[in-house]
């Protein structure tokens, strides 16, 4: 076929001697955006290893001397067996005890006595998550107009389980809970509005998600 003197040529005498360095250097010409930045790291992924490559070598061809002074900490070759703590042998058994100590996380605490500052002594703790529900408002039922309203909690009055249970602000059923009345139009003999009226709840709020109360008349 016509056209293959190029191809014949180099069959016969062979490339040119900068033949690959022109390609590499036209390839890289062409090679623009992403593909320029990925024939470039590749590029230097290929000098790195030819660097290495060469030092390798100049390393094995170079004869260098014997250094006579001993290194500091060197052993015999028959004492290398021998117990000798070194850094590394502290650090190890540093990292084992912190190890022993995670283990020893769930069993039965032994305390460990220091000293404690009087603020952390009597600060309130609070861990955990928070997994009871925050009511804030409540479905109200009026018994004289037998109508049932929507209304904000002002607070836990008392709760029927105990004072722990009132002072937490816990809502179960017949708590007595403060509620904001002032959507009702309330007023008083002399004249004045009234905001907040007791109402007890019925129903149990843990169960149903919302609260539901009657007010105390």
């Amino acid at each position: 076929p016509q056209g293959d003197y190029i191809d014949l040529h180099r069959k016969r005498y062979g490339y040119r001697l900068d033949h690959f360095e022109r390609k590499r250097k036209k390839e890289a010409r062409e090679a623009l955006g992403i593909k320029g930045k990925m024939f470039a790291k590749k590029r230097y992924a290929e000098k790195a290893q030819m660097k290495k490559t060469l030092a390798m070598h100049e390393e094995s061809s170079t004869r260098h001397k014997v250094d006579d002074d001993v290194p500091k900490g060197a052993v015999l070759t028959y004492l290398l067996d021998r117990e000798n703590t070194t850094r590394a042998k502290v650090l190890s058994n540093a990292i084992k005890q912190k190890r022993k100590e995670k283990v020893g996380k769930w069993e039965v605490p032994l305390p460990k006595v220091r000293p404690v500052a009087e603020d952390e002594m009597f600060k309130v703790l609070r861990t955990g998550k928070r997994k009871r529900l925050r009511f804030t408002k409540a479905h109200v039922t009026h018994p004289e107009l037998k109508c049932t309203f929507n209304l904000e909690i002002i607070r836990v009055k008392k709760n029927p389980n105990g004072q722990m249970y009132s002072s937490l602000g816990v809502m179960t059923r017949g708590a007595i809970i403060e509620v904001n009345v002032s959507k009702l139009g309330l007023v008083t003999p002399a004249g004045k509005v009234v905001w907040g009226k007791y109402a007890q709840v019925t129903n149990n709020p843990k169960n149903d998600g919302c609260i539901n109360a009657v007010l105390l008349v």
